[in-house]
């Protein structure tokens, strides 16, 4: 190559972290038409740009594999707040809540579903999607011709592959043979269009409309075994998988083994009273690897924190003891929230340990967040547990009493997993473990962690030095860009694709989240702003900097449904 070449960016001395665990050195970095020209010491090349990066450290940009960006992305092509926290590409589908295939008589089911199991107001999807299209293929076309700021892989989602063959039973029962090989073919069709693998949920904190279960948790064992071969059929793909504790490691083996495919495991958290449960999981996982099968354990570097109202319950929506509550609004919530007997057999469950569930009885990581009423303002900020014990009554008591006095208008915060650093530090450094699971474009009013690879790189790296900046940067680059056979991504390396994040590594993090109302209809959001973060650069092109998201960036990203296999 000329030594002398044309550049369009010329990066000077930056701390360059090339993504796959080499030490950083101090480098120039050349960029042109998208892709890295080169690296080197006092390169030569003349530049459209120079930036003077002394002092700064360049690495890839962040691959996010676990968003719920598929409504959102059809009226905000920004997918916002992604591009600004470092992210440059992500994956969407995942738990298989998509918004694609999906006909015309089954959008307001659809959107109700999203509503309940991803936090989303109707009347934003309402307002907001874009129903351009009814099948997965033509969902992907719809994508590519609108574009986006950074780049997307998209999964085919079984709760949308169920809905589009059995109507409204989806949610209802389990799936004839029939039924079943019209549900393959479905996958068939998305995989040869490009989807980037077959996404499912188990999960029993899943529920849609009314409190039913999402479609994907009545399917047999035999249906998850066909889908994923279907996925499989041309040699490709990845089976993502929001496991229930009823859907035991030896069965997701399985799926590998016969399918020959990476089955990734989500959301691999740490409970504080049944501590052992996700190592038990990661153990399983070790083993399955060691024996030449491929499962992958998603976790997350945040704590999971949520804020709710009793008016949507989030976090004890997967308790069997809350199910009368599912499905009722306004008067009928609150007098089933009232009611002493539905009361007692909440409290029987939570005093109950369980392998996985989102609340355990933690009344002290519950905090009253906001109050509607004047007179209550002094309970804000203060945990439930030690509220409660003020007035001398049973917490869960406390909080629903509190919740009914406002007309269900108090706004809590719950610390639910994740929250023993010592425990958290060990599941990030598990070598079978992907850092993901920011759920950005969900759950949209109670909590936002886009930026969790900003919080991994300053909180768990600079701060807490449980991993070096260097692993933490492959955890965040090349290693999720591996398994999900992104091609030329993920490393800073001659000939790759110029998907780039500059920043300061002595101030890096995530700032304090904040509301901003600029969904369909004005609504309201959480947000958090990017620290040192000073550039982000997709495909070449400068998305995001200092301050934010630039304003009308170029939509550099591309949809990307060719992967290596």
């Amino acid at each position: 190559m000329n030594p002398h070449s044309h550049a369009d960016i010329l990066f000077r001395q930056a701390l360059v972290f090339d993504g796959i665990g080499t030490e950083p050195s101090t480098q120039d970095v050349a960029v042109r038409d998208g892709r890295i020209l080169a690296i080197g010491t006092g390169l030569s090349h003349s530049a459209d740009q120079v930036i003077d990066a002394q002092g700064l450290a360049l690495m890839p940009g962040i691959v996010d594999a676990h968003t719920h960006f598929d409504a959102q992305i059809t009226w905000d092509a920004y997918v916002r707040p992604s591009p600004a926290q470092g992210v440059t590409t992500a994956v969407i589908g995942n738990c298989g809540f998509t918004i694609a295939p999906c006909r015309p008589q089954d959008r307001e089911l659809t959107m109700r579903n999203l509503t309940q199991v991803e936090g989303m107001s109707l009347d934003v999807l309402q307002q907001g999607i874009d129903w351009g299209f009814e099948t997965f293929p033509e969902y992907l076309a719809m994508l590519k011709r609108k574009r986006c700021v950074i780049n997307i892989a998209a999964y085919i989602g079984h709760s949308s592959v169920r809905t589009w063959v059995m109507g409204e039973q989806a949610n209802k029962r389990a799936a004839t043979p029939q039924e079943i090989e019209a549900m393959a073919a479905l996958v068939r069709e998305a995989m040869a269009a490009g989807a980037i693998g077959f996404a499912s949920s188990t999960s029993p904190a899943h529920n849609g409309e009314g409190g039913l279960p999402m479609p994907s948790r009545l399917a047999s064992d035999e249906e998850m075994m066909q889908l994923t071969l279907a996925m499989s059929h041309r040699g490709g793909g990845v089976y993502m998988v929001t496991k229930g504790g009823k859907m035991p490691m030896s069965f997701l083996r399985s799926l590998s083994e016969n399918s020959g495919r990476p089955v990734m495991v989500a959301a691999l958290l740490h409970n504080g009273t049944n501590p052992q449960a996700v190592f038990n999981d990661f153990k399983a996982i070790a083993e399955a690897n060691d024996q030449g099968v491929q499962l992958i354990g998603q976790v997350s570097c945040c704590p999971l924190t949520m804020d709710f109202t009793f008016a949507s319950a989030y976090p004890v929506e997967g308790l069997a003891s809350w199910r009368p509550a599912m499905g009722l609004s306004h008067e009928a919530l609150k007098t089933c929230l009232a009611d002493k007997s539905f009361r007692q057999g909440v409290k029987n469950e939570l005093a109950q340990t369980t392998s996985f569930r989102l609340f355990n009885n933690e009344w002290d990581k519950v905090h009253v967040v906001q109050t509607a009423d004047s007179s209550h303002q002094a309970y804000e900020q203060r945990s439930v547990a030690e509220l409660s014990q003020q007035h001398g009554v049973d917490p869960l008591d406390f909080a629903l009493d509190l919740a009914l006095s406002e007309d269900l208008q108090t706004v809590f915060t719950a610390q639910l997993l994740n929250s023993d650093t010592q425990a958290v530090a060990q599941l990030l450094n598990d070598p079978h473990s992907l850092i993901t699971l920011s759920d950005a474009g969900a759950h949209l009013t109670f909590f936002n962690d886009a930026g969790f690879g900003l919080h991994l790189l300053g909180h768990w790296a600079r701060d807490v030095g449980a991993m070096s900046m260097t692993q933490a940067v492959h955890k965040l680059t090349a290693q999720p860009a591996r398994i999900l056979g992104l091609k030329e991504r993920g490393q800073i390396r001659q000939g790759y694709a110029a998907d780039l994040l500059l920043f300061d590594p002595n101030t890096v993090g995530r700032g304090p989240k904040h509301r901003v109302f600029d969904l369909p209809g004005g609504a309201a959001r959480l947000n958090t702003h990017a620290v040192g973060v000073h550039g982000v650069w997709v495909n070449g092109v400068l998305v995001a900097d200092a301050d934010g998201l630039k304003q009308e960036a170029a939509l550099a990203g591309e949809l990307l449904t060719e992967f290596t296999v």
